[in-house]
């Protein structure tokens, strides 16, 4: 196989990047490297779905573009992008802090180690990770786990059902607030949306959703919730 050739989701986020970019200020160069060191390192693994792993990273960098470039202007930058398409590499893959450096910039290999939830000798969750964050103001990079978040959330269905619960518990207590503090309102909507979908979904009604509660108190919803 050769990482080099285009497929369905490099393309699709490519398109993307070259219709938002129209004050040509990306770096397509360095993007379409980190293409292919995603494709390259995470190589032959598969999502549950049976889709190739690359294609999660590529679809986050894509939902973060287009958010950011929309409403946080600042973060559409070429090291935020590509920091969200090698955000598993360090986690996942033989790929290094230091090879990222050397390759790409001390920066990117800084925000995808952030991203990384290999600390010392343990995984910690990803809850975790955003208790980590969030005191050190590291609002770009939050960003790109919440779109993580709002990716897997798209593709729970393939999870086995304890881990979809587990994976809502966590995105009801953690990313749902955040996107609540962050401002990230319509994020906020689709992942509680996603939410009451995967743990009820012969129940799930967006009209029996509060959505002028939910959309301002970033504690109005909890996961006991779901199951009524």
């Amino acid at each position: 196989m050769s990482y080099l050739n285009p497929c369905y989701y490099s393309n699709r986020l490519i398109a993307k990047l070259e219709l938002l970019d129209v004050k040509k200020q990306l770096d397509f160069i360095l993007i379409n490297k980190a293409i292919y060191w995603a494709k390259k390192y995470h190589g032959n693994q598969l999502r549950k779905s049976g889709e190739p792993y690359y294609s999660h990273p590529l679809e986050v960098a894509y939902l973060f573009s287009e958010y950011v470039e929309k409403e946080e202007l600042q973060y559409y930058t070429t090291d935020l992008i590509v920091t969200a398409i090698l955000h598993d590499t360090i986690e996942d893959t033989v790929l290094t802090k230091e090879m990222i450096a050397k390759n790409f910039n001390a920066s990117i290999a800084n925000k995808v180690d952030d991203l990384t939830r290999i600390k010392v000798d343990r995984k910690i969750s990803a809850g975790d990770t955003l208790e980590l964050l969030y005191p050190q103001n590291k609002k770009d990079i939050l960003y790109i786990k919440i779109f993580d978040r709002l990716h897997n959330m798209q593709t729970i269905s393939f999870m086995p059902e304890a881990k979809r619960n587990k994976i809502v518990d966590e995105t009801i207590e953690y990313f749902v607030s955040l996107c609540s503090i962050l401002g990230l309102y319509e994020v906020k909507k689709e992942l509680i949306m996603l939410s009451y979908q995967t743990k009820s979904p012969n129940k799930f009604s967006v009209f029996a959703i509060d959505w002028d509660v939910l959309l301002v108190d970033p504690f109005a919803f909890s996961s006991s919730v779901l199951t009524k």
